[in-house]
């Protein structure tokens, strides 16, 4: 009891509350919400709770822990081990590898979905299409629907699919979806219902389910009585984490599992919902104690052990002004004379200039450019600021450039690999056929309605004749006939990969770099028990960004990061440039439309604000230069001070004008000639 005592001595009062939550008690407890302001130590809160319930003799098997990736969710468990290890001696390590079932809601969907598929007439060996096949796929059924022929502008097929999502995650009518968010695609409604229904018929055809199926499929199956309730039995415990950024199908997904609330734990910070194009909804954790009678306690973790106060207090006025919200405050022991910086400059190069020369003084200052960020609202933001930094030879990582899967050959490898695992994935197999010489998209389309018409599609494929012109054809059946009765996973990625190399050789000039990223995928490959496991956990949670898997940190030592608001969360460094901050980027011209929309913004700027840990600078360029307008040519645009920093707010600031305005050079007076300036006033009157 002692050891449990000096484990949980290191949280703080409120912290505290929210681990011991009906833990210990004999029974499990009901529902939870815990409100973790920014830099509150949610995620130590969150792993201290499921570490606790363990050591109070809760199954570990039966507890289901969803975060919004599987590395948040892999940090979770070490966390456990590490902290339940302290309690429990070292078979702790035995009891937290039991935490099997902690993942992301996608890939906990995946997994239950073949564990139930005999019983909702799913194929079990279903393959999941990333949000590119499913558009590649969206665009073929559109074009067999003769949509790409009409007159008037038809929804290109990466709109299509965004309709398409929204209208699943947000469990919305598609006339809603289309008032709200796609007006301009209205008209087309019956079209679109034509084309949805006609994509649904043929991912089940496939035997493909998509991203948004995963969470679709799981909550039509706990809308059966009988297997939501078995689904239900097997977690005593249900933690999310993350909450604020669930959409409603994920909602709808948890009061199905537990809809007398007991065992559910949700942790999230309202002011932090800033991902309602993914139809992510702040309604979700504002309705959350209300889904239960009782209604659900609340915990709020306000402390915060990540900025300093004059930062802190800048961020709660912000936030202060949402219309609905938790109330909360966050406060911190860490003080400092040191005020956010508002920064005023003439335009967008003048801001990057600024930048840069803080980055480099905060640097000379020992500052390592990996402890700064510069953040920005839009990615395009960003381009003046990239320029003088690679002028000035500053290296930097961005996020949100090209992912590393959407590269064309490891696409390539992928849709190889995904082929063989399921002989039906048309834009798999279409992709494949495609990499021989002399077989177009008419020939791969014959060859894939041959196989689509026999219950044997890769016995089919290798009875048939080679197209005429084609090369590689017999290579090509052998190595899908050996990697689809391959069982000795990873060691057949490297048959597939030598089967590509010719390819790849003979497609790109530089395919000495890009087999480097095959040999890292590779690498990535053999960290899976088998290739089921590795499509589906690197299609639901690919690398975040190009630089995850670039190589930037071996080209340097240090570099400066720069990141959209939206990636940035959940991030912090010692010093954040915040760009921009003026009406028409924060809040964006597209976020003022209705009230829900300028909240997010409001939201946005706070995290922002939030990932400072010393200094916080909010730059405010004055003019704009827009090109291409339509009657008046090129021109400056003016911009004022974002509204969400009111005139009250100026005090909380360091207001800055940069560059500094020169004093004037004065003549001295003695210097300056003298004038009887009476004399010539007279004499102005004078005849």
């Amino acid at each position: 009891m002692l050891a449990q005592i000096d484990y949980l001595s290191r949280l703080n009062p409120e912290q505290r509350r929210a681990v011991e939550h009906g833990a210990g008690s004999g029974t499990i407890g009901g529902p939870l919400l815990v409100i973790a302001g920014a830099g509150s130590g949610k995620t130590n809160t969150l792993a201290h709770r499921v570490a606790h319930l363990i050591v109070n003799g809760a199954d570990p098997r039966r507890i289901l822990l969803m975060t919004f990736s599987r590395r948040a969710a892999g940090e979770m468990a070490r966390r456990v081990e590490r902290i339940a290890g302290q309690v429990m001696g070292t078979s702790s390590g035995a009891v937290t590898d039991a935490l099997s079932w902690a993942g992301t809601f996608h890939g906990i969907g995946a997994r239950l979905l073949r564990d139930y598929a005999p019983n909702v007439g799913l194929d079990p060996q279903f393959t999941i299409h990333d949000r590119e096949d499913s558009a590649d796929l969206l665009n073929l059924v559109r074009h067999e629907l003769g949509l790409h022929e009409a007159k008037s502008r038809f929804p290109t097929k990466g709109t299509c699919l965004a309709i398409y999502s929204r209208a699943v995650n947000a469990e919305a009518e598609l006339a809603e979806v289309l008032k709200e968010a796609f007006p301009w695609a209205a008209m087309w409604e019956p079209q679109l219902r034509d084309l949805f229904a006609g994509y649904v018929a043929s991912k089940q055809r496939q035997n493909v389910l998509d991203y948004d199926d995963l969470l679709l499929y799981w909550a039509m199956m706990v809308k059966e009585p009988a297997i939501a309730t078995d689904l239900s039995s097997r977690f005593d415990h249900v933690l999310v984490d993350e909450y604020q950024d669930t959409n409603r199908l994920q909602a709808s997904i948890l009061l199905a599992l537990k809809p007398d609330g007991a065992g559910l734990t949700v942790v999230g910070d309202d002011a932090q919902s800033i991902y309602s194009f993914r139809a992510a909804t702040v309604r979700n954790i504002l309705e959350f104690p209300s889904s239960f009678a009782p209604a659900a306690d609340i915990v709020t973790l306000d402390r915060n052990y990540r900025s300093t106060a004059p930062i802190l207090a800048a961020a709660n006025a912000v936030i202060a002004e949402a219309e609905e919200r938790f109330t909360k405050n966050l406060w911190t022991e860490r003080q400092s004379n040191l005020k956010p910086q508002l920064v005023t400059v003439r335009d967008e190069p003048a801001q990057a200039l600024y930048v840069v020369e803080q980055v480099l003084v905060a640097r000379e200052g020992g500052l390592a450019l990996k402890d700064q960020a510069v953040l920005f609202r839009t990615s395009s933001h960003s381009g003046p600021l990239e320029i003088e930094l690679t002028r000035r030879n500053i290296p930097f990582v961005k996020f949100g450039g090209l992912k590393f899967l959407d590269a064309t050959h490891v696409k390539d490898m992928l849709a190889l690999l995904r082929w063989a695992e399921n002989p039906r994935d048309r834009v798999a197999g279409f992709r494949v056929l495609q990499l021989l010489p002399g077989v177009g998209p008419g020939i791969a389309g014959k060859v894939l309605d041959a196989m689509d018409e026999t219950p044997h599609p890769l016995a089919t494929l290798g009875g048939m004749p080679a197209p005429a012109r084609a090369e590689g054809w017999d290579a090509l059946v052998a190595v899908l006939a050996d990697l689809a009765g391959a069982r000795d996973w990873p060691a057949a990625f490297g048959r597939a990969r030598s089967w590509y190399e010719p390819v790849l050789e003979a497609a790109h000039e530089d395919a000495a770099v890009r087999l480097l990223d095959l040999l890292q995928l590779e690498q990535i490959a053999a960290g899976y028990p088998s290739r089921e496991r590795f499509l589906t956990e690197l299609t639901l949670d690919p690398p975040d960004a190009s630089s995850d898997l670039s190589g930037a940190g071996s080209k340097d030592e240090d570099y400066l990061i720069l990141s959209t608001i939206h990636s940035a969360k959940g991030q912090e460094w010692r010093s954040v440039h915040v760009l921009n901050t003026v009406d028409g980027c924060i809040p964006s011209d597209l976020g003022t439309g209705s009230t829900h929309e300028l909240e997010e913004e409001r939201r946005l700027l706070y995290v922002a604000m939030t990932r400072a840990r010393d200094q916080l600078h909010l730059v405010m360029p004055q003019r704009f230069f827009v090109t291409q307008q339509a009657r008046h040519g090129d021109r400056h645009l003016y911009a004022q001070r974002t509204r969400f920093i009111s005139r009250a707010m100026l005090p909380l600031y360091d207001d800055i004008l940069w560059p500094p305005l020169k004093p004037l050079a004065l003549t001295p007076v003695n210097a300056a000639p003298r004038l009887d300036l009476k004399a010539e006033m007279r004499n102005m009157w004078a005849k």
